[in-house]
């Protein structure tokens, strides 16, 4: 969704202390806190532009916007249930101490009814408005995110966002299945892009709130295995990533706009990696990590340019 992708929204702070700060959160905004709604926002995003590569055409407005609110709500579920699961180790975390669900403000019976409401209509939406196979993918998808990879994968080993990053990877595969009901080897395509793109995309931001991680007890790279082993792993996966964005092209799937985009895009973000590896700095991981947001909505805005104006 982690377009996984998991913990994006977590680059804006609360600058306040979090008793204040709840004080000033009407409870509607508690309730869509918990949804993560950057990171739902980006796997939609992801979502939509799998319905669209899907079709020579344009995608049927019920399925598209059937689409667009049955992932969001699916997804907002299963963040829900995830700030449940983590609500103790929120609670450690000075980016995180802030969430209700971390604070109590938010019950966990209430996290639980909000949830169960929220993917109760996400299903029922897409079983009618797209079809069954997109409901019981999304359904999996995110069950995967929420539980396997939050509940088993994060404190179990410093490979969880490697082996729980395939939740994060699925939207672009959600939104090929709603419009043709099947998933194909270009749908898989986009969502290996995903998964690869995952590890240094988070890594970036597991460098710079590393002490976030020593106070809860996560074993991630960072903490376990220290900077510059961390460093060397999102320069591999950049160039491992670099590589699978070509794939689209050999494959036949887009042309020459698609090529040169991700060429050029992927040269930015390596660039940022390698600066990144011999001198490091949080603020510089910081742009890192924000620019692998850009970079992967770029790379797909290029996929869908490429797939209908040229």
């Amino acid at each position: 969704m982690e377009v996984t992708h998991p913990n994006e929204d977590d680059i804006v702070i609360m600058s306040t202390p979090k008793t204040s700060a709840l004080k000033a959160m009407p409870r509607w905004r508690q309730y869509w806190v918990l949804t993560k709604p950057r990171v739902t926002q980006l796997a939609v995003f992801c979502a939509v532009i799998g319905m669209f590569l899907a079709t020579p055409g344009m995608v049927p407005y019920p399925i598209l916007f059937g689409g667009i609110i049955g992932i969001w709500l699916l997804a907002g579920a299963a963040f829900a249930v995830n700030c449940l699961i983590e609500q103790v180790v929120d609670a450690k975390m000075r980016r995180t101490a802030w969430r209700p669900s971390a604070t109590g403000e938010v019950s966990a019976f209430h996290i639980i009814i909000f949830s169960v409401i929220l993917g109760s209509l996400g299903m029922i939406v897409l079983w009618n408005f797209c079809n069954p196979l997109t409901m019981w993918l999304t359904l999996a998808t995110f069950v995967g995110y929420a539980v396997i990879y939050t509940w088993l994968l994060k404190p179990a080993t410093p490979q969880n966002i490697v082996i729980g990053g395939l939740s994060g990877a699925m939207p672009p595969a959600l939104g090929w299945a709603a419009v043709t009901n099947t998933v194909s080897a270009e749908a898989w395509l986009l969502v290996l892009i995903i998964f690869v793109w995952t590890p240094p995309h988070f890594w970036a931001l597991a460098l710079y709130r590393r002490e976030d991680y020593v106070q809860s007890g996560l074993p991630m790279l960072p903490v376990t295995h220290g900077e510059r082993f961390t460093l060397l792993n999102i320069l591999l996966y950049t160039l491992i990533l670099i590589a699978a964005t070509l794939l689209p092209y050999i494959y036949g799937m887009s042309g020459m706009v698609y090529l040169i985009s991700a060429i050029i895009l992927g040269f930015i973000f390596l660039s940022y990696v390698i600066a990144l590896f011999i001198s490091y700095s949080d603020a510089l991981a910081k742009k890192t990590f924000r620019f692998s947001i850009t970079y992967l909505s770029l790379l797909f805005v290029a996929l869908l340019i490429d797939h209908y104006f040229l």
